[in-house]
């Protein structure tokens, strides 16, 4: 691959925060409070330092050892979990919450699977090289030589485990090992010049990833389908509204739940928000209102995604 790689090739799209659509969609996140917190104040540290030394000299004068080793964590997360539990929905709006926040702009760049290449000699690597080259670029002309940076720069990696998969896999081609260890250098190049800037990495299959990526990463936060009362807090903010009652509310937590002798998984979140409530309102559209008899009858017919598995393919 001899010509410079375009911005087309290297991410999907850029996003600037903040903006309407993505606060809209953040704010549907339901169930994920923790996550969207940490994830939040991370991401908050890395775009102004100097939040974290205020705090310190109010709460905790003298504790400059203690801040040098927060602020020495590499600039990587990786949001980790089933299927369908809201990471990549997650990675792809927090960037507004901070935006908001710090009273910046902030970019995503979601790099793109063509950067994975087609096997050829050297290719992911100059992909993955020409991605971070843009990214330190963007993100060094927003440092800031003293307090909050001008803005910052989110690096969305989703579906990490087929990009940044173990070296010690026995069946890795060697170009793969070699797209593995430019990661590993982009990653260290952003955290070495200490700029505004984050990668965020999404995935399936935590094991799966390289040993050094891991433990490169400043957090792991972790995802999982929706319990009962997450269950509940979804079908109930949209469903009381249009008259279903206590009962149906009930059972339809229920029948979206695990159930013995037949699955031991319930419906993730978009099994919910984009497979169940779309069939609810179908079924009864254009003639009838919904009934809450019918909605629970079309929720024990739906089929819940199958929890990802090490085995698996990646999709």
């Amino acid at each position: 691959m001899n010509n410079k790689p375009t911005l087309d090739e290297l991410f999907e799209r850029r996003i600037t925060y903040p903006d309407v659509e993505p606060q809209s969609r953040l704010s549907r996140l339901v169930g994920l409070d923790d996550q969207k917190s940490r994830l939040a104040k991370i991401l908050g540290l890395l775009v102004n330092p100097g939040g974290l030394t205020d705090w310190a000299q109010r709460h905790h004068p003298g504790a400059q050892a203690l801040l040098e080793t927060m602020l020495q964590r590499p600039p990587l997360v990786v949001l980790a979990g089933d299927v369908g539990s809201g990471k990549t929905e997650l990675a792809e709006t927090i960037g507004d919450a901070v935006a908001r926040q710090e009273k910046i702009d902030i970019t995503l760049l979601p790099l793109s699977l063509s950067t994975r290449g087609q096997g050829r000699v050297g290719e992911m690597t100059q992909l993955l090289s020409a991605a971070f080259d843009y990214t330190v670029a963007e993100a060094t002309r927003l440092k800031s030589a003293s307090g909050k940076a001008r803005g910052a720069v989110i690096l969305l990696v989703d579906e990490a485990d087929a990009l940044a998969q173990s070296r010690e896999a026995a069946q890795m081609h060697h170009e793969d090992r070699a797209g593995v260890n430019a990661f590993i250098r982009g990653v260290d190049r952003v955290a070495n010049a200490k700029l505004p800037a984050a990668v965020l990495m999404c995935t399936n299959r935590l094991s799966a990833l390289d040993p050094a990526v891991r433990r490169r990463a400043a957090d792991v936060l972790s995802f999982a389908r929706p319990n009962e009362e997450q269950r509940r807090f979804v079908l109930s903010s949209r469903l009381e509204s249009i008259g279903l009652g206590r009962h149906h509310i009930d059972a339809l937590v229920t029948a979206t739940g695990p159930q013995r002798g037949a699955r031991g998984y319930g419906f993730t979140f978009s099994d919910l928000t984009q497979r169940l409530l779309p069939a609810i309102v179908l079924d009864a559209y254009p003639s009838r209102p919904v009934d809450g008899a019918r909605a629970v009858e079309l929720a024990r017919n739906i089929t819940p995604t199958p929890p990802f598995r090490d085995g698996d393919a990646t999709t």
